[in-house]
């Protein structure tokens, strides 16, 4: 029996549904999925943390929508709900405005500016219209701005295909056109030899999704992929007749198959085509060689962007930490995030240590970014860091000329570390 593996997280649209309490928001989730995702009830208030439902939609493929609290929600517990509401912001690709018809306010206009200041694309839906019209005032307004609206009761079920045209129309080209993890690395008949090695993080009966991700992606294109452990890579490539255009490895094993590909064969890692497809890898190389500026009893934050329950000598919380602290030559301080979680403040930290993010979309990745930039806070993933620190990143950069010749620019102008 071929076990059901369902669309990753990171492929889907996100689709966030926001406004203020009791505008229907829920009912419009439920409208939209056919389905009683979220409990709704004529109490404001009743959806308390973010509620997500993955779906094909066609002709847009896998979406997820993300039901939120109202941002208008108030009281200690409220400020709570609204924070995680506001978290689903860094992850949103569209947003949908739902607003009762005949409430339009300073509410409705900071939202508005918030999705144009992020540049999310919005869409306004004004719900219950079967009780209450929007101003024709209004309505002349969001026509000169150019910004879409829908009418909508969805209680009712009334409104939807206007809804979802709009969908359709105002989902934001990059993800229509979202960056190749491999395919344009490689061609039609070439082969790609992958390391996995199966160690104690490695899932029993199944791969790692970056390496699904890699496999499936070659498959696609036409191209032959050799699946090794980083103990058989040596006689992998020694059977075959032509050598590989790219290896591409767990970044944990790279010292290991750094030694053992031939120099004239390209190598990289999972995890920085991932920071290449997910977010700005000449950001994240300008990042790594902020570790030699890192000095003992400095703090790092690592971020994690899925739950799993850590295991001896884990790859973020022992392998990263104990690679930069022989680096820097004494101990520093690690905090460590997973999920959705992200400090209000990056004052603290003097490096941010980041996942591959395979489980993601790009826009949540792009926004990390932006929040470090804004802070003064280097970034950078787990691959780019690890490759610095075992001090091959220039040859694991081969396949990306531009991040490679960044990274040569930057260490040629860099003070020699002390």
């Amino acid at each position: 029996m071929t076990e059901y593996r369902p669309t990753p997280k990171s492929f889907r649209l996100h689709i966030g549904i926001f406004g203020r309490r009791n505008a229907g928001k829920s009912a419009l989730l439920n409208m939209l999925t056919r389905q009683q995702v979220s409990i709704v009830s004529d109490v404001a208030g009743t959806t308390t943390d973010p509620v997500e439902k993955p779906m094909e939609m066609l002709p847009l493929g896998p979406v997820l929508f993300i039901d939120t609290a109202g941002v208008d929600d108030e009281g200690a517990l409220g400020a709570m709900r609204v924070k995680k509401t506001r978290q689903v912001l860094d992850r949103t690709d569209l947003a949908l405005l739902v607003v009762d018809s005949d409430r339009w306010g300073v509410f409705e206009e900071q939202l508005l500016a918030e999705f144009h200041q992020r540049r999310i694309p919005v869409i306004v839906v004004f719900n219950k219209v079967d009780v209450a019209r929007p101003d024709a005032t209004l309505l002349a307004q969001l026509d000169q701005q150019k910004i879409p609206y829908v009418f909508t009761a969805a209680i009712r079920h009334e409104g939807l295909e206007s809804l979802r045209q709009a969908l359709i129309q105002n989902a934001p080209e990059d993800f229509i056109n979202s960056p190749p993890l491999i395919a344009d690395l490689v061609q039609s008949g070439q082969i790609v030899v992958l390391v996995v090695p199966i160690d104690k993080e490695a899932p029993k009966g199944r791969l790692i999704q970056p390496q699904v991700l890699t496999l499936r992606e070659l498959l696609d294109h036409g191209a032959l992929a050799m699946v090794c452990r980083d103990s058989e890579l040596a006689r992998a490539l020694e059977s075959l007749k032509e050598p590989p255009v790219l290896v591409v490895t767990d970044s944990q094993a790279f010292a290991q198959v750094a030694r053992v590909t031939p120099p004239h064969v390209k190598m990289t890692s999972f995890s920085i085509l991932l920071a290449r497809q997910k977010g700005d890898l000449n950001e994240f190389v300008r990042g790594a060689l902020a570790i030699d500026r890192l000095r003992p009893g400095d703090h790092v934050l690592v971020a994690e962007s899925c739950s799993h329950h850590p295991i001896a000598d884990d790859i973020g919380r022992e392998k990263i930490p104990r690679w930069l602290q022989e680096r820097v030559g004494g101990k520093l301080h690690f905090t460590t995030v997973q999920g959705h979680d992200f400090p209000e403040d990056l004052s603290p930290y003097r490096l941010l240590v980041h996942c591959g993010a395979c489980m993601w979309n790009r826009r949540e990745v792009l926004t990390r970014m932006e929040l470090c930039r804004r802070a003064g806070v280097p970034i950078c993933n787990y691959g780019v860091t690890i490759a610095y620190t075992l001090g091959i990143l220039d040859r694991a950069l081969e396949p990306f000329p531009e991040a490679q010749r960044v990274y040569r620019e930057l260490t040629r102008s860099a003070p020699v570390a002390t």
